[in-house]
């Protein structure tokens, strides 16, 4: 048998890394039917509660009435309707760049991105930790490929001495498995001492993160001489679905010219695009959705702290517990479930051997007595499993 797909799966499942799909039968909120349990949600990147939001529904609907469902075509064939090119000038403005693309998701827009600045000759360079989309931009560019220590400049400048041709460097902003941030002021310096570009995946930094919720860029007071290309995620602070490139016209006519993702596909339904206006509009507007998000984190962190987990250094809404063992992973968050809580076991390829967590996310849509909630379940059922010996990893 030439392909012995069963042998594959039983070692997965040996391994404690089988994966499932859990069935949402509610909308995104944190109170929840998943497989037919009421669960009270913490694994949702739904960051400030807009997926289910009324106006941004009203605003599909509307689109949907108007625009129809699909997009029909490409964008460069017939399928750039108004709602996306008011999309693209409001992501633009918001981002304080001349432009921005849109793509139908995060993974095609760092796929396009790479892919269409750099090639055989250059040379492209990423955290060691970054997201698989970035990793897989990065070997299928062809360009020479190194990953740089964790967050770590002077790894990056060791790496930057050896680049030939067009160099990029490409980070996270917030580091979707770990919650922590990119130290880009470092980052930045670092690369613009060697003349390289800086490309920022900043999927879960928008919302949350900077005084009007413009992501790690704003965070640390950087623009576009700093980040030249600035890629951003629709599907999880918006909740809506999709993604932006923005920068300068020359990089985004670079892309619309040469982005094969881009090109060879049809565009995200108009509704969607129509949803995401509205969307963007509240998430500037309603400045209490982030500061609400961060007493919840606080409150977590320091309850959390209490119990004794080992959370990671994490000031975004995503608050990894370190377990260890993939199967001791499993058994918390089982035994959360038990007990109506659900989070979410991360485990080996997608995070290190021996790094087994789980991945808390908070939503403004939580109160602060789901928290409490929460930390109270927690510490009962880590107490219970810190009494059971552990077995290898």
């Amino acid at each position: 048998m030439p392909f012995d797909l069963h042998s594959r799966l039983a070692e997965r499942r040996c391994a404690h890394l089988y994966r499932q799909r859990p069935l949402l039968e509610t909308p995104q909120q944190p109170e929840v039917i998943v497989d037919g349990q009421p669960l009270l949600g913490f694994c949702s990147n739904d960051y400030l509660g807009l997926a289910g939001h009324r106006e941004v529904i009203r605003a599909m609907q509307q689109g949907a009435d108007r625009w129809g469902v699909g997009g029909g075509a490409s964008h460069l064939v017939m399928g750039h309707s108004t709602p996306h090119h008011e999309l693209e000038e409001a992501l633009a403005e918001f981002t304080g760049r001349p432009r921005a693309l849109l793509f139908s998701t995060g993974y095609m827009a760092n796929l396009a991105a790479v892919t269409a600045l750099v090639g055989a000759g250059d040379t492209v360079l990423e955290d060691r930790i970054n997201h698989a989309s970035l990793l897989d931009a990065g070997l299928l560019s062809g360009a020479r490929f190194s990953r740089y220590l964790h967050n770590d400049a002077a790894s990056l400048a060791k790496r930057l001495a050896k680049a030939v041709g067009n160099t990029l460097v490409v980070t996270d902003g917030v580091f979707s498995m770990d919650g922590d941030l990119a130290d880009l002021p470092a980052l930045c310096a670092t690369a613009k001492a060697s003349n390289a570009w800086v490309m920022v995946d900043d999927a879960h930094g928008f919302g949350p993160l900077g005084a009007n919720g413009g992501g790690i860029v704003e965070h640390f007071g950087l623009g576009i001489d700093d980040v030249q290309v600035l890629v951003g995620t629709l599907g999880k602070a918006f909740g809506t679905a999709g993604a932006f490139v923005a920068g300068s016209e020359a990089l985004i006519e670079t892309l619309i010219q040469f982005a094969r993702p881009y090109i060879y596909t049809t565009s995200q339904p108009p509704a969607v695009a129509c949803a995401t206006l509205k969307s963007l509009e509240l998430l500037r507007r309603e400045t209490w959705r982030r500061d609400h998000l961060n007493r919840l984190v606080a409150r977590f962190r320091q309850g959390a702290a209490d119990i004794g987990l080992a959370l990671m250094d994490s000031p975004t809404p995503i608050q990894p517990i370190l377990v260890g063992s993939s199967e001791r992973a499993l058994e918390l968050s089982a035994a959360l479930r038990e007990r109506g809580i659900l989070v979410g076991a991360i485990r080996p390829p997608t995070v290190p051997v021996g790094s087994a967590r789980l991945r808390v996310t908070f939503s403004a849509s939580h109160t602060e007595a789901q928290v409490e909630r929460l930390l109270d379940i927690l510490a009962e059922c880590w107490n219970r499993l810190a009494e059971e010996p552990e077995a290898d990893a």
